[in-house]
Parts: C-alpha cells; structure tokens; sequence
C-alpha cells in the first residue's frame, strides 16, 4: 500500500466502529456534563457586638467568594461560586439578633448558575472587612466578614466620659463659686483583658465551661470592684462574646494611657490533676519553664483559631514593640505579679510559688506592666467548679484587686494630670 492512499474497511468493520461509537459517545458526554463537586458549607456563625458583628462560613476546602456594596437600601451582597444550599445556610437569616447594632436581617437566594448570594440588609452605613483564613486547629476553611463602625467609639474618651458622669453624681446640690481651672489628679487605669472569646473558646473543661466565658465573667467582676474604688477606673478589652486580635488588646491598653494591664485566663493541661493559679509577665530571653513555654506558645496562637485579618495589621505596630527596650516595664511587671500572686494564694493554691515569665503577644506593651494571670486549671474537675461558681468568680476578683492595691500604694504611677 502507497503512502498517502486512505485505509479501505471492510464491510464489517466499519459496522463495528459504528457500533463502539454509538456505546462510547454516551457515556463521554454524560462525563463532560457532570459539574465538579460544589462545595459545601458545613458551618455558618454569626457573632454580633457593638464593637463588630463577625459572619463566617466554614466549608472543608476553599470557597471562591466576592462582595458588593450597595444603597437604597443600605445592603452588603457577599457571593458564593460553587456552594450547595445546604442546611447550615439555609438557618443563616434566624441567627440574626434583634440588637444587633449593624444587620437587619439576612436573605438567602440562588443567584445564577454557581453563585449562592448572600445579602445582608443593614442598620446603617458599615465598613466591612472580607478575608478567608486556612484551616487550623478544629476549623477548616472559614470566609470571615467583619461589620465595623464607620466611626468607632474612642475608649479614651468614653473612660473620661464615664469619670465626668461620676463626678457629676458626687457633686453637691448647692452650687458653689466659680473657680479657675486646676490641676487634677488623673484616676488609675485598669484596663482588664478576658481571654479568648467568639470563635476562640479557650480551654474546654470536662463539664463543658468555656475558658472565654469563665474570663469574662470574672473580668466584669474584677471591672465592677475597680471602678467602686476612688481614683480608680478599669476598662475592658472585650465586653461581649467576640475574638479580639491579640495587637488589639494591647492597643486598646495603649490608647487609653492604662496603668495597668491584666489578661484573665484559666487554662488547661493534658491531665486533669494540674491544678493551681499562676501569674505570668512578659520574657525579652526565653520562658522561665517549659510549661511557660507551651502556655504562651498556646495563646500566641488564639489570633489563628478567633481569626484575624493580617491585611489589615498596623505594618509597624510589631516591629514597634519588638524593637522597644522593655526591661522597665517586665520589672514593674514582675512587682505587680508578685504582689497579684500573693493575693490570689489567699483563695486558691498556687501552681508555682513565684511569677513565671514568657513571650506572650499579649503582654509586650512597652510602656504598660502587664500581667498574665491563669485564675485556675479548667481541666481540673475540681477547679473547673470553682471557675463556674459566681461566688469563686467573686473571690478570684477580689483577691486580685488586692494585690493591684498593694502593689500601687508601694508604686504609685507616674503624675499625669488633668485639667478640671
């Protein structure tokens, strides 16, 4: 046979390539047709407070997503491609709290083939803050969307503010003379930081208390007794169940000019017969133990699990607090520490005699002393009923706020005084 003559069939072959053509086809185009696999939210959460309302979706693998902004009415659109119209979506518009101070009320519908749409009707202008996180821990993939304020309350003047309100209550009835401005002293300010919160719920004990609870419960405690002190004022990082990134925190110690800062925790060990409470300061060379190592390497951690948009980091905040000298501050942290740990021994037995040091983020305000307490071990199952009690909650206040008194009659902070 010559080169380029064509390849005769036969009869019966070409009856029988007809005959595999017509089984193969078929089936490849049913093949083509098939879409890949859509993704499936497995989990939808809102978390709403007055400083942000937090909506997240958490599917096993990553979900392509965007977001539109639009008016008359005021609604955020958030796109999902590839999502099935699963349950966990479906039940996402009665999540919705009626005082939620940014949404209205959630829909839900199929766009067009390939996008779910998402639509957040709002209360009021927003600036909104979409990021995705990788999974870690116990979350998979999680699309975050963070509602904020257009203007955010400052905290600073929202603790003079309140120091304004009190001192118009205590003033006499009988108005008196006026006098020129003077100089006053400035109150003490606490600002007292409950560990965890939102979609970090700490340490989990045996009956099911959540770390993130127990810290705020016993912060607003610690708050109430502070602020009933004269020329004493505390202020919250967080006053609600929602994640504050751990730069935040102390930001928001920096912000106000605290005297103090106290981070309230109650952690967990991998045996139940850990028990006891400890303070912690801040270490520039190493933890002081290896279980100082491992608890701030844990809590180092929590910006991972509660979820926090690094795009949006102060770029020179970090570098900022690294480069500073912070001998002063871990020395005046270490007196605090002491005298707080002395405080607490009177209600509670101590896990170390003495204050433990380590690299915590949480305490590295160069200018601020900063302490770590862990109130006490919620694995512990006897530790676990003391941190649920509201009347050991009481007494783990109170003891602190002892120690914080002792240690400011022997170190009274720097004069900064205030106009009247």
């Amino acid at each position: 046979m010559s080169r380029g003559h064509s390849v005769q069939l036969s009869g019966s072959a070409r009856r029988r390539r007809r005959a595999l053509q017509c089984l193969l086809l078929p089936a490849l185009q049913c093949v083509l047709s098939v879409p890949l696999r859509a993704a499936t939210i497995a989990s939808a959460r809102l978390w709403p407070a007055q400083e942000y309302t937090r909506l997240i979706l958490e599917s096993p693998s990553p979900v392509p997503h965007q977001m539109l902004s639009m008016r008359n009415p005021l609604r955020l659109v958030l796109d999902l491609e590839d999502v099935d119209l699963s349950g966990e979506i479906e039940q996402l518009p009665r999540l919705v709290n009626p005082d939620d101070p940014y949404i209205q009320a959630i829909r839900i519908a199929r766009f067009k083939p390939g996008v779910l749409r998402i639509v957040l009707d709002l209360k009021t202008d927003v600036n909104p803050q979409l990021f995705a996180l990788q999974p870690f821990g116990p979350h998979g993939n999680r699309v975050v969307l963070d509602l904020y304020s257009l203007t955010p309350p400052d905290p600073l003047m929202a603790l003079l503010e309140g120091e304004r309100a009190r001192e118009r209550d205590l003033a006499p009835s009988e108005p008196l003379a006026p006098t020129a401005p003077k100089l006053q002293r400035r109150p003490i300010i606490v600002v007292i930081d409950p560990g965890h919160g939102g979609e970090d719920p700490g340490a989990v004990g045996r009956r099911g208390t959540y770390e993130k609870n127990v810290t705020l419960a016993i912060a607003r405690r610690l708050k109430a007794l502070i602020d009933s002190e004269a020329g004493m004022r505390a202020m919250l990082t967080r006053d609600d169940d929602y994640y504050v990134a751990l730069n935040a925190r102390v930001q928001k110690a920096r912000r106000v000019q605290a005297d103090l800062f106290i981070s309230v925790h109650a952690d967990a060990f991998s045996t139940p017969a850990a028990r006891g409470s400890s303070v912690f300061a801040l270490s520039e060379h190493g933890a002081t133990s290896a279980a100082a190592r491992w608890l701030a390497q844990r809590e180092n951690e929590a910006d991972l699990i509660g979820g926090v948009n690094l795009d949006s980091r102060e770029p020179m905040l970090a570098q900022t607090l690294l480069d500073l000298s912070q001998t002063a501050q871990i020395s005046d942290s270490l007196r605090v520490g002491r005298s707080v740990l002395e405080g607490i021994s009177s209600i509670n037995a101590l896990h170390k005699g003495s204050v433990e040091q380590a690299g915590f983020a949480v305490l590295k305000a160069p200018d601020i002393p900063s302490i770590l307490i862990e109130t006490a071990f919620i694995s512990n199952p006897e530790e676990e009923l003391k941190l649920k009690s509201e009347a050991q909650q009481q007494r783990f206040a109170e003891s602190i706020l002892g120690g914080v008194k002792r240690y400011f009659a022997m170190n009274p902070p720097l004069a900064r005084a205030r106009v009247s």
